[in-house]
């Protein structure tokens, strides 16, 4: 059997394994009691059905205490997921007690007929033919055999043209880029089929993509733009289109994905009229759309993914189907793909981190978003002391007006990053004492004058999101301030930034921090809520979670990378976040 076959045959075992792995848990949190489901937060029962209007179904419950979050795909039953008459919707509003959903797929007859007693369970959709598909085509095309699978075994390796680097070096001389990123512009420019780039948190990675794709489109290249989430593409085709406005710039997917989009967005390639332009374009559009009728058989020059760090192989080799040059931009030092199927290596990695021992790559050292105190630790931990600060973010403090609080000695602008020791003991996913502590900051911040958006908090666990922000619903007057006030997971708040973040670690028990260290302390994840703030960190958890590696010796490490991260805090304790 080649390598190719071999390769193949991996990547197909991890796809159908990923599936049958989901698949089963499903069943399995399934099968659990309904109040059990409901305590654990996989359930919200006695939900009633509202109005209906174009598939947007409005939903009530008295409580709301489940893990899911906007974008969760749920299924919504009377006592059975599995019932024909089943509605699978799409969460896309959260109020508590009040949500909103997209009608995937069921009769909504059901909901008017019957709207009392609905029960909430989580969903899930099986993708696997898509990438099963996509696995086949790279084993019987041309580009699959010839370009696609040598790369990725590293028998065929990119080329740079030197007289293309030079001259893309030369025109960016007075661009505003700074030299590692000219650099990385002009290797990825003139590399014949592959390069990688490396950006850290705030190093202006989406700026650089910009410039990028403006020189491919100057060429009369046709470039896809393409990641995990609709987020992260929102955000380069609205960067591509802000740099330059006279650039073909559109967006195939589901309308209902373009709620910030800057682009057009069309349902399918066949009606933006962009397959009869004689110049280059951009187009932004999901690796499952070119499986799909919005993309079917539409080729690209160059296909550029955003976020590849938290791309799998089989989910890569779908979007480098549709072209014959590939830029990934990622870092391996943030979130890596979500999997549960963990039997393998090549099921953890991401394409960016499986390409990245290959060389072709480089890596932008200068971050505009973390000022000097809160870029060191990073960039000594997980960026070889590389990565700096520029000049303007480097100096750049917390502002806060003349207003007085009682918190403003945790709030001192002149220490960026702050560790709150509350001293609690035996939390798990949540805590209370944490949470309280949380909003009063948060109230702390907006009489400081700190704009609600401007305040992000990171959790580990939703049932720690739920909590604050339940509590926040229940302390401020004005509903706006805790719908902008954004609490969420690392997952949710990579690619984003703000003034101030605070994480609530929550789990203060050491026995069970040594159970999901793992998850809990995982480096990626940590570098992630950690280099969210411009000029304010504050870390709230308790003491007693660093002592889980006397539970588990195997987590000696990563506890004492958290115990590193505190000590380049400023350490207060305020034993069960009491001020008295």
């Amino acid at each position: 059997m080649s390598s190719s076959s071999q390769l193949l045959q991996r990547l197909r075992h991890f796809v159908q394994s990923e599936a049958e792995h989901q698949f089963s848990a499903l069943e399995k949190q399934w099968s659990h009691p309904l109040g059990e489901r409901v305590v654990k937060g996989w359930a919200i029962e006695g939900i009633r059905s509202g109005k209906i209007n174009d598939g947007i179904i409005q939903l009530f419950c008295k409580t709301n205490d489940s893990r899911f979050r906007e974008g969760d795909l749920l299924v919504l039953h009377r006592g059975n997921p599995k019932d024909p008459n089943a509605l699978h919707i799409e969460l896309q509003y959260d109020g508590e007690t009040e949500l909103e959903a997209n009608i995937i797929k069921g009769n909504q007859f059901f909901l008017v007929s019957e709207p009392n007693g609905w029960i909430a369970d989580q969903d899930w959709f099986d993708s696997s033919a898509f990438y099963l598909s996509a696995l086949d085509m790279a084993a019987d095309s041309l580009r699959g055999r010839n370009t696609i699978l040598p790369l990725l075994l590293g028998s065929l390796v990119p080329q740079l043209d030197y007289a293309r680097y030079d001259r893309v070096v030369n025109q960016l001389a007075d661009s505003g880029l700074n030299p590692s990123q000219v650099e990385a512009i002009a290797q990825a420019y003139a590399v014949d089929l592959l390069h990688l780039i490396q950006g850290p948190p705030g190093s202006g990675k989406t700026f650089m993509l910009a410039h990028l794709t403006r020189l491919l489109v100057a060429d009369g290249q046709r470039v896809l733009v393409t990641a995990l989430t609709h987020r992260a593409i929102h955000n380069a085709l609205n960067k591509i289109a802000s740099l330059d406005d006279t650039l073909a710039v559109c967006k195939i997917g589901d309308e209902k994905h373009a709620v910030d989009l800057v682009v057009p967005n069309f349902s399918n390639f066949d009606v933006s009229e962009f397959g009869n332009l004689s110049g280059g374009y951009v187009v932004g559009a999901t690796p499952f759309s070119l499986q799909s009728q919005r993309l079917s058989n539409v080729e690209f020059d160059v296909v550029i993914f955003d976020e590849a760090s938290q791309v799998t192989l089989p989910l890569a080799i779908m979007g480098m189907l549709a072209g014959n040059k590939y830029i990934f931009i990622g870092d391996e030092n943030q979130l890596p793909p979500i999997t549960t199927f963990v039997e393998e290596e090549i099921s953890k990695a991401s394409i960016f981190a499986y390409l990245s021992e290959r060389g072709n790559e480089t890596m932008l050292n200068i971050t505009y978003r973390l000022n000097d105190i809160l870029s060191d630790w990073p960039s000594k931990t997980f960026y070889q002391n590389i990565l700096k600060s520029s000049p303007d973010a480097a100096v750049r403090r917390l502002q806060l007006s003349n207003q007085s609080t009682s918190w403003d000695f945790v709030l001192d602008p002149n220490s960026p990053a702050v560790f709150l020791d509350l001293c609690h003991r035996n939390t798990t996913i949540r805590s209370r004492t944490e949470a309280e502590t949380v909003v009063e900051l948060i109230i702390a911040l907006l009489t400081h004058g700190i704009p609600t958006d401007e305040i992000g908090v990171v959790v580990p666990y939703r049932a720690q999101s739920r909590l604050i922000r339940s509590l926040l619903r229940r302390t401020v007057q004005d509903d706006q301030i805790w719908k902008e006030v954004v609490v969420d997971t690392v997952e949710r708040m990579q690619g984003q930034e703000r003034e101030v973040v605070l994480v609530s670690f929550a789990t203060a028990s050491p026995a069970f921090a040594a159970q999901v260290a793992d998850f809990l302390f995982q480096p990626q994840r940590l570098n992630v809520a950690v280099t969210r703030p411009r000029t304010k960190l504050i870390l709230i958890g308790s003491h007693h979670m660093l002592d889980a590696d006397r539970y588990d010796a195997n987590q000696t490490d990563t506890i004492n990378m958290l115990r590193d991260l505190i000590d380049h805090c400023l350490f207060i304790t305020l034993p069960d976040g009491s001020l008295v």
